[in-house]
């Protein structure tokens, strides 16, 4: 089977209610994915092209993931439409470190908000590196043009802060409702002379693959199927598994040859980054693996760690962290609790320069270096060596509280 065109993962972020659903709901309908006669009828019809549950539809807001595929002439998209509220985060943690790029949608009639703040920091951490704002429902503005420029100079600042360059950015003025500058050009902004939201899209990059890098597949599940046996499922992260090569998953340490390939009901030789692949593993039973383990190769075998520094960004704890504190850190596709072993230094989070050593505490919007251990066997790579397997989020309380990246490890021997 031959991949015609690159494939782009699109995170859609932002505050509550600016609209991020019915932007997706409007590209879908544009595309031709869904008919207008599917939508349900209303204000309300293009966001529930998305939000199908009936909670979400009563509730109004985004809870889950939803995952919808489009194609431009130029790109193959797959949107994860990301929940904007604050309960959901977690959610959206799942969807931006799946993510290649970032939509934020931030809407002219009410400006920059928490959830917009926090969604632009974690979408950074989590390694999304190209941007588009999409700045939303500019109808309820009378489509003004000074409150469109007010708007990006804000965002602009704020992307700022996180290392985004906002000359690389295209800004769109866009009414995600009425369909204004989504695939063509609206009359009722003259004063823009930018691309279409659309064609923001298509100027975005393909992912490089990490073909090169050593093999990392973390495995999301793992099935027992009849005349093939057991099959973990996965997303190759980075390097290249060809068939006939013998793998490892570490932390469980289970090892074998790779007898099959199978990716869309398909076989395969060959899997590569951004392949969504079930594979089989001679001599490796159900019990043998779980979620959280990662397959690499033997020679090179992903790295389980006694305990690794990292780069912490506290987003939103109601208390302080201290030494001894042991939250639920989500790294690929694993959930382990890890101790802050110690609370090393402190960093300004808008320069990254440190301000001082051996902090007593760390509290919301402090940046810091610290010490943790795992609870129990955790894989985890530094960050400057295989980005995709470096980063983390850390949820307690029902809330993402932290997130960050490792920069040094110690191996369990």
């Amino acid at each position: 089977m031959v991949k015609d065109k690159e494939h782009i993962n699109l995170a859609f972020v932002g505050h509550v209610d600016h609209g991020k659903s019915t932007l997706v709901g409007h590209v879908l309908v544009n595309a031709g994915v869904i008919s207008e006669k599917q939508l349900v009828g209303g204000e309300d019809k293009f966001r529930f092209v998305v939000d199908t549950s009936k909670e979400e539809q009563m509730k109004g807001v985004t809870i889950d993931l939803a995952h919808q595929k489009f194609s431009t002439k130029k790109y193959d998209y797959t949107i994860v439409d990301c929940p904007g509220h604050r309960d959901f985060v977690k959610n959206m943690i799942t969807g931006a470190s799946q993510a290649d790029a970032g939509v934020l949608v931030v809407a002219a009639d009410d400006g920059i908000m928490p959830q917009t703040k926090e969604h632009v920091y974690l979408s950074k951490t989590l390694g999304i590196s190209q941007l588009v704002v999409a700045i939303n429902k500019i109808d309820l503005v009378d489509y003004s043009e000074d409150t469109f420029n007010q708007l990006k100079d804000e965002v602009s600042a704020l992307i700022k802060t996180v290392a985004f360059n906002p000359d690389e950015v295209a800004f769109v003025p866009v009414s995600a409702f009425e369909g204004d500058n989504i695939t063509e050009v609206s009359e009722n902004t003259p004063w823009y002379d930018g691309v279409t939201f659309v064609e923001a899209l298509d100027n975005l990059s393909a992912p490089e693959k990490p073909t090169d890098l050593p093999l990392r597949i973390p495995i999301q599940d793992v099935y027992s199927i009849n005349g093939v046996g057991t099959v973990p499922v996965g997303r190759v992260e980075t390097g290249v598994m060809k068939k006939g090569e013998n793998v490892v998953f570490e932390p469980s340490g289970a090892s074998g040859e790779v007898r099959s390939i199978e990716m869309h009901h398909e076989q395969y030789e060959v899997a590569e980054p951004g392949d969504n692949i079930g594979f089989n593993v001679r001599g490796v039973g159900k019990n043998d693996i779980r979620r959280g383990d990662v397959a690499g190769h033997t020679d090179s075998a992903p790295t389980v760690v006694k305990e690794f520094k990292a780069h912490v960004a506290v987003l939103n704890h109601p208390g302080v962290i201290t030494a001894g504190y042991t939250p639920v850190f989500h790294c690929h596709t694993s959930q382990v609790a890890c101790t802050f072993a110690e609370l090393v230094a402190k960093y300004d989070p808008a320069t990254g320069q440190p301000t001082g050593e051996k902090p007593d505490f760390l509290k919301t919007g402090d940046s810091a270096l610290v010490k943790i251990r795992p609870t129990k066997p955790m894989c985890v790579e530094n960050v400057s060596e295989i980005p995709q397997m470096g980063r983390f989020a850390i949820r307690d309380m029902g809330q993402t509280v932290a997130a960050g990246v490792c920069v040094e490890i110690t191996e369990k021997r």
